[in-house]
Formats: structure tokens, sequence, C-alpha cells
């Protein structure tokens, strides 16, 4: 590893207490809500999510449901930070030791700038920092210009699971030219397994590779089909890219995000001599 990317990990260390490293994951893409979107439909079901997420090894989470797109209207941000404060109650009832956050998996659309300054829908952590953005899959579309808008307002975006966007892996400029403007991508670890098939397989390796994705999430929906599998997924990282590289996407810079602090970036260059 370079000492460029080494420094940048320390540093990122350093910023906790006494420099330890933080030995429990965050997730920032969760749907644990029970009843709002596609994730859990009852709060027994949103209970057994949470305590797979702690045996994941995760302590902190910010629940994403589904904001605009099909869900546009039913999810708005004070209906979310209800949702959290509720579950955070009962999760607190049932001795599960997880904190659960308030944010949204908010689907591209040309009022995202409007409805975030009218607060009705949400940022990563509720902390004004980061949003989350969901691609359509059915098309393309070069979401540079929001991008630049978001910037405008001193948020930054995180792409969702760019892996499963077919139409991404085919454009690099694109993507290299949504980075320039201060976007990130964040891979979802049962990419990096497999599950999510062969093209989004590959495609998760090769955002990671090429050092463009900067962060891990499970963006589980319950326990069986979508379950959260961080440390199957972190074991695999640290397999090929070191554990230096495991902990900086897993651990360091998903708990910046809902610090809101700066994200970590990794240089092409640097990724490529970091997998020799």
């Amino acid at each position: 590893m370079t000492h460029s990317v080494r420094d940048n990990i320390i540093a990122a260390q350093d910023s906790h207490p006494k420099g330890r490293r933080r030995q429990k994951f965050t997730d920032i893409h969760c749907h644990c809500l029970p009843g709002l979107d596609d994730g859990p439909g009852t709060m027994a079901e949103a209970l057994a999510l949470c305590e797979r997420l702690v045996a994941e090894g995760i302590a902190t989470i910010v629940a994403t449901p589904h904001q605009l797109g099909r869900f546009d209207g039913c999810n708005e941000a004070a209906k979310v930070r209800n949702a959290t404060s509720e579950l955070n109650r009962q999760l607190q009832k049932a001795s599960i030791r997880l904190t659960v956050l308030p944010g949204g998996d908010v689907r591209v659309d040309e009022r995202v700038c409007r409805l975030l300054q009218t607060d009705r829908i949400l940022t990563l952590a509720d902390g004004g920092k980061y949003i989350l953005l969901e691609l359509p899959h059915e098309i393309f579309i070069d979401v540079e210009p929001l991008l630049t808008e978001l910037a405008a307002l001193k948020v930054r975006a995180i792409i969702s699971h760019p892996e499963r966007h077919n139409a991404l892996d085919r454009r690099p400029s694109v993507v290299l030219k949504w980075l320039d403007v201060g976007a990130h991508l964040q891979i979802t670890a049962s990419s990096l397994l497999g599950y999510w098939g062969a093209e989004a397989h590959r495609a998760a390796w090769h955002f990671l590779n090429s050092g463009w994705a900067t962060l891990v999430a499970t963006d589980s929906h319950d326990i069986d089909g979508r379950r959260p599998r961080m440390r199957a997924a972190f074991g695999r990282i640290n397999k090929r890219l070191g554990e230096d590289l495991a902990r900086l996407v897993c651990i360091e810079n998903p708990s910046r995000v809902v610090n809101g602090q700066d994200i970590v970036p990794i240089s092409v260059r640097d990724q490529q001599e970091v997998g020799r």
C-alpha cells in the first residue's frame, strides 16, 4: 500500500478518541422501519432484522426507507423520524444494542433539492451533509446537474448500489465525472458475494478495485433473501485487498458519513498499488 492511502486511513482512525480503531460496523443503507416500504412489514420483523444486524457486528444503522419514486408522498421526513424513534424505543425494551438514525433511500428526481430545503426528504443520519440517491433501474440518467445542484447546497450525494446498474459499468467516463463533482459510490455487501448475479458481482469488484467505491453497506430488507452480509463482505475484501482497505470502506467511511465528516478518498493509482 502506498503512503498516501495508508496516511489517509490512519488519519481516519485517529479521528476517534485515543486513535483507537472502531471495532463495530456502521451501516448507512438499511430498510429496517416496519410498514414503510419493501422492508419488514411488522415491528416483530423489524426487531428480528435488527437482531441479525447486531449479530453481523453492526452497532449503528441509518434507516433508509424509499423516498420518492413509487413511494412518492408516502415516507416524508417527519414520518421517518417518528418511525425511527419508535424503533429505537422498541430496541431498548428488547435489549437489542443497536442505534438507529433516520435517513432515506431517495429516488433521483428533479425536485430533490427543493424537497430537502422544505424538509420533505432526508439526508443520511439527518445530518445535512450526505444524501443517498437511488438511480432508476429502467433507464440511464446522467445526474451530473443534480449532483452540482446538491453541491451548491453543500450536500454530497452517495449513489446507492451502482453495481446493479449495468449502464454505469459501461460508462466509466460518466462515473468519473460524477466523482469529480463530489459524488461517492456505495456498494452492497451481498453484491461482493455474488448474491445479485454475475454482472453485479463483477461490477462491484470493479468499482472497488478502481478506487471509485468508498463505502459498503448492507441494503438489507429482511432476514431471508435480503439479509445483512456485512461480516462476510468485510472478510472477502480483507482477503482480496487487505485489512486496511476493508476497514476503510466498511467501518471508517460509513462512520464518517454518520458523524458528518469527510469521506476518505482512494485514488485509482493508489488502489492499483493496494491490489498488487
